[in-house]
Parts: structure tokens; C-alpha cells; sequence
């Protein structure tokens, strides 16, 4: 088996997490007589070169283009080398926005994990995402490549579904394995761990509420709703601090938390890939909010659960899949129900009443 993975420079950790648990289960022997290779091209840095000495403003546009090339020349030129080789029976990419690299692989030997349709979204909904020529270009051999697919895996039901729904894969060649959460996450301490997780959320007070957000800071996580909700439980706790991990806001975030005046009660973290780590950090959180307004998954839910956290989490059919009756649900972007969800939450925790107890027992099974 050949594992296809990310390039690590896209820095999509979700990505990498689950490439990282494919090659430990298989390698675990778990799979039986499987011999697994990752596969995984140099990433080749063109523009981004350049663009110390162009300026600082064509970062962004450099690394793009950069990401571009790689993917869609480097990497299936690399391919089409394996494949001359001869030496693999079946090919698994990784993640579907890769789906590209099937047009240079035996087709009817790969393998393909799709976590969710936004990829597509330009050409399925183009009223939702308006997009250029050819940016849907690009989707549309990205699409192609993921429907010559022999099987494509889903990480979940509401994956399935809307594949079927959009009428994009014929029903016997899908699947649904979901994803699994890394041992690391647990409810049992790991000394060195907690001391770096203190270190990182800045050691704080153990009566400061502290609520946790883990994930990127893309439209559908609505970082939005997070700091609006957070500055109105601020009104009734004014204590209570917030850390966000999951790198650096955008500038429209930034400006939305400077009108708010969260100040130094927002912290903002980078991707942390110290499992044990973040496990601490998930342990130390009172409460953990999930506002996405999609989701192919929300594999943070399932690690936060694992480690015995209370969850806050937008009202989708998948996170009801992924955290069942442990989750308390609200629906997306109702400001005034996570609020008042969240302040309930805090206070349920805080006495470690009959309700917190159930959830969190759910949640560890």
C-alpha cells in the first residue's frame, strides 16, 4: 500500500493527524499482511522565495501559487514514477482536495478519503462560494479524480449522504470508516505534559473559567460567533479567559476582538502537535466550544471528549454522529443560546453536578 499524505508545508493538521493514525494502524499490524510506504514529495519552493524581496504582501500569493504547483505538476510527477515502478498494489490518498492525483494512478486500485464536500463547493453550490474560471478549473480535475476512484472512504454518515445527495459517487463504491482518536487524549495526567500545558495558557488561576477553541480559523469554524458568545459570557464572568488554538486570527478577526475588548482575556495559540500537550490543555479547559457552521467531522469534539472536557457544539447532523448524547448541542451562530448555554455549562462544572458527571462519563465511553 502506498500512503499519499499531505504536503506537511500546508500545514493542514487535521490532515496530517489522520494520515499520522492510517500508517501507525496499518504498521501496528493491525490490518494483517499490509506493507505500507508513505509517499510524500519535497515540497518545492518557487515563488516563496521570492517574496522576502518583493515584500511582505506577496507572502500569501507566493505560498498559494507554490501550493498549486506542487500539487497538481510535482506530485503527480513523482507519481507517475512509482507507478512505472510497479511496486504497489494499492494507492490511498489521504485527503480529497489530492483527489487530482488519481488521474496518475491506476484508478481502479486507489483509494480515496473524502472528510467533507467544501472542496467542491464551487461547483455544487456556486451561488454559496463564487469562484473564478479558474479556480473551478482546478476543482472540476480535483472532482473528476475523486469519482474514478475505486472506493472512496468517508469519515462519516453526513459525509456519505451528501455525496449521494449531489449524486457524485455511486453508492457501492462508498464506505465509512471513522476516524480514531489518537491514545494521547485521555482523562489520566501525564505529569511533564501538564507542567507544559500550564506554561502555554499563561498558568492560569484555577477559579479564571477557562473556555477553549481548537481548530482552524477558516469561514466555517465561525470565529466569529466564538468571540461574540465569549464576550457576552464575559458580561457575567468577567474572569473568564479564552485560548484559541489553532494559529494566528485573520485580520477581520483581530478587528472584531479589538471592538469587542477582549484584551488579554483572548489568547491565541499556534497548531500544537504535542498530543499529550494538547490532551493537557484540553483537560485544563472548563469548557470547549465547537461554533462551525459545517464540518466533514470535528475530530477536536472526539479528542476533547477523550479527555473527559465538556463540549459546546453547533447543532449538525455529523457532530451528533461524532459526540451523541456527551455534546451539548445549539444551533449555529444563536448567539444568545451559546451564551446561555455556555454560562449553564461553566456553572455545572463548577459544582461538578449530576449533569456534568453523565456527559463526561459518555464521553470517556
Amino acid at each position: 500500500l502506498a500512503l499519499l499524505r499531505d504536503f506537511i508545508e500546508e500545514n493542514w493538521a487535521s490532515m496530517d493527524v489522520v494520515g499520522e493514525a492510517i500508517a501507525k494502524y496499518l504498521d501496528g499490524g493491525h490490518a494483517g499482511e499490509i506493507e505500507t510506504s508513505t509517499i510524500l514529495p519535497d515540497f518545492r519552493r518557487r515563488f516563496t522565495r521570492l517574496a522576502p524581496v518583493l515584500g511582505g504582501r506577496f507572502s500569501a500569493p507566493a505560498f498559494n501559487t507554490d501550493r498549486l504547483l506542487n500539487r497538481f505538476i510535482d506530485y503527480p510527477r513523482a507519481l507517475k514514477k512509482l507507478v512505472r515502478a510497479r511496486k504497489y498494489d494499492v494507492y490511498h490518498i489521504v485527503d480529497h482536495s489530492y483527489a487530482q492525483l488519481v488521474h496518475d494512478l491506476p484508478a481502479d486500485r486507489t483509494v480515496v478519503t473524502c472528510h467533507d464536500i467544501d472542496t467542491f463547493r464551487s461547483l455544487l453550490e456556486p451561488e454559496r462560494e463564487p469562484r473564478p474560471a479558474w479556480f473551478r478549473a482546478m476543482t472540476r480535475r480535483t472532482l473528476e479524480g475523486l469519482k474514478k476512484a475505486a472506493v472512496v472512504v468517508c469519515d462519516s454518515e453526513a459525509t456519505r449522504r451528501a455525496i449521494l445527495d449531489f449524486h457524485l459517487i455511486d453508492e457501492s463504491r462508498l464506505r465509512v470508516v471513522y476516524l480514531c482518536v489518537d491514545p494521547a487524549f485521555s482523562p489520566k495526567p501525564v505529569p511533564s505534559a501538564e507542567i507544559d500545558a500550564a506554561k502555554m495558557v499563561e498558568a492560569m488561576r484555577d477559579s479564571t473559567p477557562m473556555l477553549l477553541h481548537v481548530g482552524t480559523n477558516i469561514a466555517r469554524k465561525r470565529i466569529d460567533v466564538l468571540l461574540q458568545m465569549f464576550a457576552a459570557v464575559r458580561r457575567s464572568i468577567p474572569s473568564a479567559r479564552l485560548v484559541k488554538i489553532g494559529g494566528a486570527l485573520t485580520t477581520e478577526q483581530e478587528e472584531l476582538a479589538r471592538s469587542l475588548d477582549l484584551g488579554d482575556s483572548l489568547q491565541v495559540l499556534p497548531i500544537i502537535r504535542d498530543r499529550p500537550i494538547l490532551s493537557a490543555i484540553y483537560r485544563r479547559a472548563d469548557l470547549v466550544l465547537f461554533p462551525s457552521d459545517a464540518e466533514g467531522f470535528g475530530l477536536p469534539v472526539a479528542e476533547a471528549l477523550a479527555c473527559g472536557a465538556t463540549v459546546l457544539a453547533s447543532d449538525l447532523a455529523v457532530l451528533r454522529e461524532v459526540g451523541g448524547s456527551a455534546v451539548v448541542y445549539r444551533p449555529v451562530a444563536d448567539i444568545p443560546a451559546w451564551t446561555q448555554a455556555a454560562l449553564e455549562l461553566l456553572e455545572n462544572r463548577r459544582l461538578e453536578d449530576d449533569s456534568f458527571q453523565s456527559r463526561r462519563a459518555l464521553g470517556l465511553t
